[in-house]
Parts: C-alpha cells; sequence; structure tokens
C-alpha cells in the first residue's frame, strides 16, 4: 500500500498531524516508538496549555492520543531507522525490518534528552542514572540525589524529587542558574534542596548502583565528592534526526531547518514539525499548530501534484 502521509513521531506534534491528516481524509500511517515524547517526561504539572489550567504530561498525552484514536488513523510502534526517496514516493524503514511507502512524509520525532558524556553515565543508566523525573522519582524515596541542569527543566526536577528524596542537589556548570525566578522562589525555600553552581562533573561512580557524584569546582579547581544513590540528568534535548541526514539541511544546533510558512525542507513533500525543526520556541502548543500546518501542506503538496 503506498499512503498519503507518514508520520513519525507519536508527540504533540505528531499526534496532531495525524488529526489533521485524517479531516483531510488522506490516508495515513504514524509510526512511533511511543507516545507522549518529552511532555511525558515532565516532573510538574502544565499550566500553559490553552483549555487546561492545570494537566500533568502523562493526562494531556492520553487525552491526545484518545483524540487521535477516534480519528481511527493506522498506527504502527517502532523506531524509524531510515528514509529514502525515489522518483515519488518516500520509502520510510522501521528497526522491525519493515518498510513503508507514502507520497509525503511529515517529521515529528521531536527531541531526546541530551546526554552529560562523562565517565559512568552510560553504565549506570537504569541503575541510579535518569533523565525522567516522572518515571523514576518514587524509587529515590528516602535517597539523597543530584540533579544536573539549573535551567527550569532541573529546577522542576529537583522540585518534584523533593516529595521523594530525602536530600536533593541541583549541580549547575555555570556561576548562575537559568530557572526561572518563581522556580528558583520555590526550590531556594524548600529545606530538602541545595543549589551548587560553578560545578563541572566529572565522572559517576558506583558499584552495582550509582553510590556518588564527582565534580569540579571551576572556581578553585578542587574536586568534590556528593554521596548520592541518583543522578537525574536535565541538561537539555538534541533532535532526533540521525534517520533522515540525507534528505535535509541543518542548523547549527542540529535541527530540521524548514520553511516557516509551509513546514517544508528542501525535500519536496518532506515536512517537519515540532521539536526536531528550527521553530525557535519549544512549547506544547506550538508543536501542536506546527503538527497541523505539516498535515495541511502534506495535503496541499499532494493536491498540487494530482
Amino acid at each position: 500500500m503506498v499512503y498519503d502521509l507518514i508520520i513519525v513521531g507519536g508527540g504533540p506534534a505528531g499526534i496532531t498531524a495525524g488529526i489533521y491528516a485524517a479531516r483531510q481524509r488522506l490516508s495515513a500511517l504514524l509510526i512511533t516508538k511511543d507516545f507522549g515524547g518529552q511532555i511525558t517526561r515532565k516532573s510538574v504539572y502544565i499550566e500553559n496549555y490553552p483549555g487546561f489550567e492545570k494537566i500533568s504530561g502523562k493526562d494531556l498525552i492520553e487525552r491526545l492520543k484518545h483524540h487521535l484514536e477516534a480519528q481511527k488513523i493506522e498506527t504502527v510502534m517502532a523506531s524509524v531507522v531510515n528514509i529514502e526517496k525515489g522518483d515519488n514516493l518516500f520509502n520510510v524503514k522501521t528497526d522491525n525490518k519493515k518498510d513503508f511507502q507514502s507520497k509525503t512524509v511529515v517529521i515529528a520525532s521531536g527531541a531526546d534528552p541530551r546526554p552529560l558524556e562523562v565517565p559512568g553515565e552510560k553504565e549506570f543508566i537504569g541503575k541510579g542514572v535518569s533523565y525522567c523525573t516522572l518515571c523514576d522519582a518514587p524509587v529515590f524515596q528516602g535517597k539523597d540525589v543530584a540533579v544536573i541542569g539549573g535551567g527550569d527543566a532541573g529546577f522542576e526536577a529537583a522540585i518534584a524529587l523533593s516529595h521523594w528524596a530525602s536530600k536533593v542537589y541541583i549541580v549547575e556548570f555555570m556561576d548562575k542558574v537559568a530557572a526561572s525566578p518563581e522556580n528558583q522562589k520555590i526550590a531556594t525555600e524548600d529545606p530538602k534542596i541545595e543549589i551548587i553552581t560553578s560545578a563541572a562533573v566529572q565522572k559517576i561512580n558506583g558499584n552495582q548502583f550509582v553510590n556518588s557524584l564527582e565534580y569540579k569546582n571551576r572556581k578553585t579547581a578542587e574536586i568534590k565528592t556528593l554521596a548520592v544513590e541518583g543522578v537525574f540528568v536535565q541538561i537539555g534535548s538534541q533532535p532526533a534526526t540521525s534517520f533522515v541526514k540525507d534528505l535535509v539541511d541543518f542548523n547549527d544546533k542540529d535541527e530540521i531547518i524548514s520553511d516557516p510558512k509551509t513546514a517544508q525542507t528542501r525535500t519536496p513533500g518532506l515536512f517537519t514539525a515540532g521539536d526536531v525543526d528550527n521553530v525557535p520556541y519549544k512549547q506544547i502548543i506550538i508543536a501542536c499548530g506546527e503538527g497541523a500546518k505539516a498535515a495541511l501542506s502534506a495535503y496541499y503538496y499532494i493536491k498540487k501534484q494530482g
């Protein structure tokens, strides 16, 4: 079967693209390794999505997913490993060794957590090292943990973890944290949370599980050790684009460059939406809007092609 549209990604952008594709009566397939993307990893409530004064990331994605399912969009649970384009059609290959063909593609694969790239990080993933506070916070009840990153993501993770952990260290590389004043106020008023700045993480130690974190004081060059059983990495994300590198151009952040009016990349019929592209503001509502725009652009592209 040749689809009108294949959507890669099951976050807000991909789900919205699927809903709009169904409304335009396109034969569409959505391929994703999971539903939710980054919002299912949010550790606090979402309070800036219109229509919901306060909702968790998990609940919001469930509502979006339910809306998608009502459109009866075909879904395949898999990861895309490669996309190629022939004369007229795209070929999308998944990690379960299946190929799917379509006239257009929307890449809404989002972004993956950015790793620290320090010794011990990879070895202890799932053994004390985590990138998802919402997923893993209850495991660290009564334990001491460190959050790496002093932006809003790091502070929100620390605030959520303080409900479970005995002690939460926020470890920030720069001399000052970048979190919003509101998040800083909440964190500084919490006796469980301690903020450490000018700290360059050197190593994560452990036996079977994490038992300490080493960092260097960037002002004194002194190496210090925190006795922690959990390390939550919150230093940003990187676009998930490895499967499409031959068909698009990238900016210096490895985001896919697309036309802001149509969401089309340099390859005709290939569109982007959400955190994977070069739209400057990474917000859930903007990702949804980008998904709608990409699906509509795909519809008009097909219509123009006859």
